[in-house]
């Protein structure tokens, strides 16, 4: 769950966005921060559902792809226009042993895949539909899936441009199978997601 700030009116730099968001969160580990489009957002801890949601993904891709890790623990990235933008994934697919070292805002390059699994609050048309699409496309992260919980539907964006977010989106709805394009190159038969489903 996000909670996205209204913009300040003067900008606030990334590097004060990051000192705010380390501070905050060495006082109360149930939250973390994003930053996109000049707002700062609050990430509140997901529910059961949502780390099933996850574990069964990061159990597929790994059963898939030995070489790869899915990463669920919140692993920040580098986004938007010049890597100005901090965004904290539900997952984040890159080669095992890719973030090592890199601390907690991670240069996107080398990135396969980034994955949102929907919330059942206010913001997550705004957040998982157009904001973070838009940042991972600009950061160049080549597969942006949205697991949606609201829709019964699994999208996968794919083909990524700095000026026109993906080109290329395709809905499967819960049941069905579907492609991650490369590099990620794997199927999911999301059968099994219908149960999560409320």
């Amino acid at each position: 769950m996000t909670v996205m700030a209204e913009r300040a009116s003067s900008p606030l730099s990334v590097d004060m966005f990051e000192r705010i968001a380390e501070f905050a969160e060495s006082q109360d580990d149930t939250v973390r921060f994003e930053f996109i489009d000049g707002r700062i957002g609050l990430r509140k801890m997901t529910n059961g559902t949502h780390g099933e949601i996850a574990m069964w993904l990061v159990f597929h891709c790994k059963q898939a792809r030995s070489d790869l890790t899915l990463n669920v623990t919140g692993q920040g990235l580098k986004v938007a226009s010049y890597r100005s933008g901090r965004a904290r994934p539900d997952a984040v697919l890159a080669p095992v042993g890719h973030f090592n070292g890199q601390g907690d805002w991670a240069d996107p390059d080398g990135v396969l895949m980034a994955v949102e699994i929907t919330s059942y609050d206010s913001d997550t048309h705004n957040r998982d539909r157009v904001e973070k699409p838009r940042a991972y496309a600009e950061a160049g992260i080549p597969v942006y899936l949205l697991i949606d919980r609201d829709k019964d539907s699994v999208v996968v964006h794919s083909d990524p441009d700095p000026k026109d977010g993906y080109r290329d989106i395709h809905l499967v709805r819960l049941g069905g199978k579907v492609s991650l394009p490369e590099p990620v190159g794997i199927e999911l038969d999301t059968e099994e997601l219908r149960q999560y489903a409320d």
